[in-house]
């Protein structure tokens, strides 16, 4: 419903014929260095997500990038991210790795990333116009890092402790006796150990921001085919308000709500709504489609390293 009424809320207005009209005049030879660059990006987060591993219990790293894939496959087809189940299942079911501990990377990369988005939009802060949302996210973000900061120290001083009382839940349950909630207390902490450990701590930022920065890239680099007359901080916007847009609870691949989000980023620039929207689903497109035939090769890949595992048809 939410996605919907932003897909609503972002064209109701707005001339499609403008829409088109930009959508014509677009220079897309811009889409392959952007696609290059989006494919850099890729490669990176799938390292990020293999690094968070602590070193002695790391799955490999095409087991990694193959669930990564799936992963972002299922989010551009269900709703809710349901991506980000679907790859902790194909990896534990790939590599045995337990579940908690895979859940730890995963929600560790999200804390990650709101924390390296802030931070680069912090550095952009002097290059962009008067925006009128961005006081609202500075005390979010605040919040964040502060919550990411107490989480880190509590981590480090009570470890499986400070766990223990996160899984208190599952005392309630026969089937996890004191051994078992002991064991996916010690899972879950190593999932977290890139919060609590710092050459890890060092690793997944580095990695994070150098992802960004490559997301970025592409951004721009599409900008270049619109002609819309903005430079990087604009790209850097745009980065920015989709990424925090994918928190909202959204239906598949996030229409409505990237949308939405683009032209929010690029209005305090002068572009037109209308160039804004060309723009946004051009460059949601390009942050889909890829995502949709790499899922198909790695499902179709996993299907037959299964067939020919257990050598039926």
């Amino acid at each position: 419903m939410l996605t919907a009424a932003l897909a609503i809320l972002a064209v109701r207005t707005l001339d499609a014929g403008a829409v088109w009209d930009a959508l014509r005049e677009a220079d897309l030879r811009w889409l392959v260095p952007s696609l290059l660059a989006l494919v850099a990006a890729f490669v990176i987060r799938a390292l990020r997500w293999w690094l968070i591993f602590q070193p002695e219990r790391r799955p490999p790293l095409d087991e990694v990038t193959g669930s990564l894939t799936i992963g972002l496959f299922f989010n551009a087809i269900l709703p809710f991210r349901a991506g980000e189940l679907a790859r902790l299942v194909v990896l534990h079911r790939r590599t045995r790795v337990p579940r908690l501990e895979i859940l730890g990377t995963i929600a560790t990369e999200r804390i990650y990333d709101v924390l390296a988005l802030l931070v680069l939009l912090a550095a952009t802060v002097p290059w962009l116009p008067d925006v009128s949302w961005l006081r609202a996210v500075a005390v979010a973000g605040g919040i964040l890092a502060l919550a990411a900061a107490a989480l880190s120290v509590t981590l480090l001083v009570w470890g499986e402790r400070a766990v223990a009382v996160v899984l208190w839940p599952l005392r309630l349950l026969r089937s996890f006796p004191e051994e078992r909630r002991a064991v996916a207390a010690e899972n879950l902490l190593l999932g977290v150990a890139a919060l609590h450990r710092p050459r890890a701590a060092a690793v997944a930022t580095g990695m994070t921001l150098l992802s960004f920065l490559a997301y970025w890239a592409s951004f721009w680099l599409l900008l270049q085919g619109f002609d819309l007359g903005v430079g990087g901080a604009a790209a850097m916007l745009v980065l920015v308000a989709t990424g925090f847009s994918l928190a909202v609870p959204s239906g598949p691949s996030a229409v409505g709500v990237w949308e939405a989000a683009v032209i929010v980023a690029l209005l305090p620039f002068d572009v037109t709504a209308e160039a804004a929207l060309s723009y946004g689903l051009v460059v949601h497109a390009l942050n889909v489609v890829p995502y949709l035939v790499g899922g198909l090769v790695a499902l179709a890949l996993m299907r037959g390293s299964i067939v020919a595992r257990d050598g039926g048809p």
